[in-house]
């Protein structure tokens, strides 16, 4: 079978000797961003992931030509949908690459907001980065996976937390705390998130329905020390060497990123094999560093320190753990070049579908720069 850069470098001799001229012919001259939109288009199949709706009345605007104006988007690094449909109406070639051969057939804005909609509520982003990463990471022996989460900035209102007991309210008799007996397995209301999710008791999608993702307030220490709060949510990502996502799932700002460890690593084995875990010191905890022991993996997590005494690693994991500067890679290109910093709609799965948009473009960038260039 072929190997990965082999199959990347056909494609982009096909496309550099075949296609574009061909495309140059038909559409008028590509320029860079059009380019890279083509292969874009050509990695994703987006058409093989849109739902078809069925029944009577007026058909539905293409769902497919939309798609792909969304992922325009993020390639062009466009703030909003306005901007995207004033660009549909000026760059014909962008615009007939969507799909739309004249500017009089390009939707409206609420056409698309619709659209949106339905995307989030669907996951297809979510759907076809999972198929992506199937075809092109399968095969592939990854040698880390570097994990962490970053500050996603909402345009919303943080969910106020519950009030307390009223004094009014007659307060529930305690429960007497029966001791367990020698062998007896505990309960999983009795233990903490990360125990329940290492404890093998609870399927993937038990561990993300669990997660919160509300909107609220967030506070993160930085390398040097300071605190810094936002309001909105968390975007947590697994990466594999060569900067490519490999997993990714949002949540509420608020919780720390070592809830979301185990999840995100279970969703990366079903998807990947790799051989090191490395993590900073957020994810210091017994049932992280075990859980990814059970999935055959070696854990290389920072420590905090201890007693005046900083953690001092060994300097084969140290040279390791110097990988995991490619999930901070990952994240300053989404928010600096694929729209992660211009969240302009509300709620979990709308945020979520915008940042895969921006996700999807930046894998595909990452994997064709993983091939001969062109």
């Amino acid at each position: 079978m072929p190997s990965l850069l082999q199959l990347l470098g056909q494609f982009s001799n096909v496309f550099q000797c075949q296609l574009f001229p061909a495309l140059e012919e038909s559409l008028g001259r590509l320029g860079t961003s059009h380019q890279k939109f083509a292969k874009t288009l050509a990695l994703l199949e987006l058409d093989g992931f849109v739902m078809v709706q069925h029944g009577r009345g007026r058909p539905p605007h293409d769902r497919g030509a939309i798609a792909r104006a969304f992922v325009a988007k993020a390639i062009w690094n466009l703030p909003s949908t306005r901007a995207t449909l004033d660009r549909l109406q000026s760059d014909v070639v962008m615009r007939r690459m969507c799909g739309w051969e004249s500017a009089a057939a390009v939707p409206d804005e609420t056409i698309f907001s619709r659209a949106f909609g339905e995307f989030a509520r669907n996951e297809f982003g979510q759907r076809v980065h999972a198929a992506l990463i199937e075809k092109t990471q399968r095969e592939r022996l990854i040698g880390h996976i570097s994990r962490d989460g970053s500050a996603i900035e909402g345009r919303e209102k943080p969910t106020a937390k519950s009030q307390p007991r009223e004094e009014t309210l007659p307060a529930k008799p305690a429960k007497t705390k029966q001791r367990r007996k020698a062998g007896e397995v505990k309960p999983l209301e009795q233990m903490k998130r990360t125990e329940r999710q290492a404890s093998g008791r609870l399927t993937l999608a038990e561990m993300i329905a669990e997660l919160p993702r509300t909107c609220d307030v967030g506070c993160k220490t930085n390398s040097a020390g300071h605190k810094s709060s936002w309001v909105g949510y968390k975007l947590h990502l697994d990466v594999a060497d060569g900067q490519i996502p490999i997993s990714c799932l949002l949540t509420s700002a608020s919780l720390h990123d070592s809830q979301a460890a185990i999840p995100l690593a279970e969703m990366t084995a079903q998807r990947v094999t790799n051989l090191y875990d490395l993590m900073d010191k957020g994810y210091e905890s017994e049932p992280i560093q075990r859980h990814s022991e059970k999935l055959g993996h070696v854990p290389i997590i920072d420590r905090q320190s201890r007693g005046g005494q900083g953690f001092q690693m060994a300097p084969h994991q140290a040279a390791r753990f110097r990988e995991r500067t490619a999930v901070e890679r990952v994240y300053a290109r989404l928010k600096d070049e694929f729209g992660g910093q211009t969240v302009r709609v509300r709620g979990a799965a709308k945020v979520m579908a915008h940042l895969m948009f921006g996700i999807l473009a930046l894998t595909v960038d990452q994997l064709l720069r993983l091939g001969p260039p062109t």
